[in-house]
């Protein structure tokens, strides 16, 4: 049986997409099919994703003249299943495999192949993961809409030249981590001013929520939104002073760089 889409890789990234994509009604169940080796994790998708096909290998029986698919294995397993996804006919490809550039996947296939390589962050697994996106040589704008409307299903998408997702790796791919050692630090810094670790843990993750749907919502840049909770010689000034004293935005620009680099080094 021919599929509209195969997603081969059934981890978390995959398992996201699979749900977003029939929660957003972008195909129905019976055409997605996701590639998964494990048996227990077979069974275990079966569960959550109700009348789509889980299969243990990818054929061609598998791929009809719209079918597409989505890489999302782990990057040492990367090729063989690009390489299997190229004997089976498949002709576009999005792959959501960190460090593995649109040339090197193009190389696997016996014959031209649309490649749309795409970083996504974890947030996907609540719909609200931000991704972007970059053709690869045989890539047209169909080929870059197709690729939007599927991780469009789980979040937000921005377009970048292929040159670029490693610096969006760095920055966004990266983010969330460092975002949580940021509310990870300040539980901790509530619960050394006395508060129960709970009530801290409340607090922080409150505010954070709160910080982000303000930002999102107003308009505001983040400077702005800053300084209006900065009052001259106030709380917020004498704790900003002490962050910037300690070189925090300098941190978090070498975080990015150290990213980006690894990055470019994995897809050497």
């Amino acid at each position: 049986m021919a599929f509209e889409l195969v997603i081969i890789g059934g981890g978390r990234m995959g398992s996201a997409l699979a749900e977003g994509l029939l929660s957003a009604h972008w195909c129905v169940a019976e055409q997605l099919a996701v590639v998964e080796t494990s048996l227990d994790a077979r069974a275990a998708l079966a569960e959550r994703l109700s009348g789509v096909s889980i299969v243990q290998s990818f054929d061609a029986g598998h791929v009809g003249a719209t079918t597409g698919a989505v890489l999302c294995v782990k990057p040492d397993q990367a090729e063989a299943a690009a390489r299997l996804a190229g004997a089976t006919g498949v002709t576009r490809l999005l792959s959501v495999v960190a460090g593995l550039s649109s040339a090197r996947i193009e190389a696997l296939f016996p014959g031209p192949v649309a490649v749309v390589r795409a970083m996504p962050n974890t947030p996907v697994l609540v719909r609200k993961g931000v991704s972007a996106i970059a053709g690869g040589s045989h890539v047209v704008k169909d080929d870059l809409d197709w690729a939007e409307s599927i991780l469009g299903a789980v979040g937000t998408v921005v377009r970048v030249p292929e040159r670029h997702l490693d610096a969006v790796t760095g920055l966004s791919g990266s983010m969330p981590a460092y975002l949580y050692l940021v509310v990870e630090s300040l539980i901790d810094a509530g619960v050394h001013q006395g508060l129960a670790r709970e009530v801290s843990r409340a607090l922080v993750v409150g505010t954070f929520e709160g910080s982000a749907a303000l930002l999102t919502s107003s308009g505001a840049s983040p400077e702005e939104l800053r300084a209006q909770v900065t009052s001259p010689g106030g709380t917020t000034a004498a704790g900003l002073r002490m962050l910037e004293g300690r070189a925090v935005r300098a941190a978090f620009l070498e975080a990015v760089a150290a990213a980006a680099e690894r990055s470019r080094q994995l897809g050497r």
